[in-house]
């Protein structure tokens, strides 16, 4: 057993190997930065705040993850036993709010200190508008989206029980070190991962996927023409330059609403039908009945899981054949089963599913047959205890670090104010223009919405109407 100052060292999950490798590669370090902000439309007692916010620390095991290396180089992991760092302050009255915003990017465009560092910054905040809370920033390979708004909703939980009566104190979050010893030991040659391992390589060997880009067929036709070869599969979707934007696109709670009536009514996951949405988009402008799309899966499952912070993502193709001649609803329970299949499977390496894929079909580095990704998050500070607070009004926002690692991240949220559906596009800016992510939010809404209004409507008939 590895220690370091008393603290026993453990090495880097395959969910944080995946993060890990993608920062090593990319030139501009703050690629990982998660930046956000919880602000509350009322006065806070900011002493109390901070006093939560520590209480939230020493609640949260990842939230006091630190990174080492040995002197072979090796990277590992382990947890302090305090968090004693000021909490710092800003008050922003007085801003423009686009200046606001602009700082706070700033905030999250610095990169942390790789070693032996806090991987995490909390500033409480006055906005603008009067609003106030704290931003928070987080490094992706100790917290992922969940984990962070746990995180925060923690934190008000914490502060809601110290100012307002009647409001429970908070239930114990899980251990991060638990959870990591369970997933290491799946690592380490289980059967469940020889299992996962089967899965995974037979469902690659099974069927070749072929590149669906955002503007059509551009990028796999330019591929071929270089290659020389007509029968191409993959095709380059990004040029090298790193520099990143986030876009976020609004869709109001009524359609929202009726989007998550009809998944409740019918049995699929919103996964499902954003997933049936994008690929039909892609069919439309590939004329390609087969599509494949990078997926994310949270891992949290359980309760412990879902309260034991840190990240557990980990990320897979997911590729779909439906006809034109399908209809609707079949290509839901299409991409319903095979997500049923796959999420059963999830917890082998991310990193070794790409590497055999990539080594079975002999493809060339930087080539791809994925455009984009996607994520779902349905967890939102609204959830459960909040909704208690006699209408007290919360805001989230999230930041740019001005840095991504693939050409376009679509993750789709729930906003905390009304439950209506923000669609966040991070993108390469010299790679995807606003005009683009404005066509593809607007097709993939028509194409979600009629599907729903009628879906034993075709996918031909779909796609012709829109």
């Amino acid at each position: 057993m590895k220690e370091k100052n008393g603290k026993q060292l453990f090495p880097l999950t395959e969910a944080q190997k995946l993060h890990f490798f993608s920062q090593l590669q990319c030139p501009k370090k703050q690629l990982m930065n998660i930046g956000t902000s919880l602000t509350i439309q009322q006065s806070l007692d900011f002493d109390a705040l901070r006093e939560a916010i520590y209480q939230a620390y020493a609640r949260c095991e990842s939230m006091r993850l630190r990174f080492t290396q040995d002197e072979e180089g090796n990277v590992w992991q382990y947890v302090v036993d305090r968090e004693e760092r000021p909490i710092e302050f800003f008050d922003f009255n007085g801003w423009r709010e686009e200046d606001a915003v602009a700082k706070m990017k700033e905030w999250t465009s610095t990169p942390f200190e790789p070693y032996d560092s806090p991987l995490n910054r909390v500033v409480i905040i006055i906005t603008p508008d009067g609003f106030q809370g704290i931003y928070l920033l987080v490094h992706h390979m100790t917290m992922d989206a969940q984990s962070l708004i746990c995180f925060l909703k923690d934190v008000i939980e914490i502060y809601c029980n110290m100012k307002y009566e009647g409001i429970p104190y908070p239930k114990e979050m899980a251990s991060y070190i638990e959870q990591l010893k369970k997933d290491l030991e799946y690592e380490a040659g289980s059967k469940a991962q020889q299992r996962d391992r089967e899965f995974f390589h037979n469902l690659i060997e099974s069927s070749e996927p072929i590149f669906n880009g955002l503007r059509g067929r551009e990028l796999l036709e330019a591929a071929r023409k270089e290659a020389g070869d007509p029968n191409l599969r993959t095709a380059v979707n990004t040029n090298g330059k790193v520099d990143a934007s986030i876009q976020v696109f609004s869709l109001e709670a009524d359609p929202s609403r009726r989007l998550l009536e009809f998944c409740e009514q019918n049995h699929v996951s919103m996964v499902t039908l954003l997933m049936m949405g994008m690929r039909t988009y892609l069919q439309k402008f590939n004329d390609n009945d087969e599509v494949s799309i990078v997926t994310t899966v949270a891992r949290r499952a359980t309760l412990k899981e879902k309260r034991c912070g840190g990240t557990r993502i980990h990320c897979f193709p997911f590729q779909t054949t439906v006809k034109k001649s399908d209809t609707f609803m079949e290509g839901l329970k299409i991409i319903r089963d095979g997500q049923n299949k796959l999420f059963r499977h999830a917890n082998f390496s991310p990193t070794e599913y790409f590497y055999h894929r990539s080594q079975y079909y002999k493809n060339k580095p930087g080539h791809t047959y994925e455009p984009f990704s996607l994520t779902y998050q349905p967890a939102t500070l609204a959830d459960k205890g909040l909704d208690r607070l006699n209408g007290i009004q919360y805001r989230t926002a999230w930041y740019s670090n001005g840095v991504a690692a693939q050409a376009l991240y679509l993750t789709v949220m729930h906003r905390a104010e009304d439950n209506g559906m923000n669609f966040n596009f991070e993108y390469q800016t010299d790679v995807v223009s606003y005009e683009e992510l404005e066509k593809f939010y607007y097709y993939l809404c028509r194409i979600m919405f009629r599907g729903i209004e009628d879906p034993n409507r075709t996918v031909g008939e779909i796609i012709d109407w829109v």
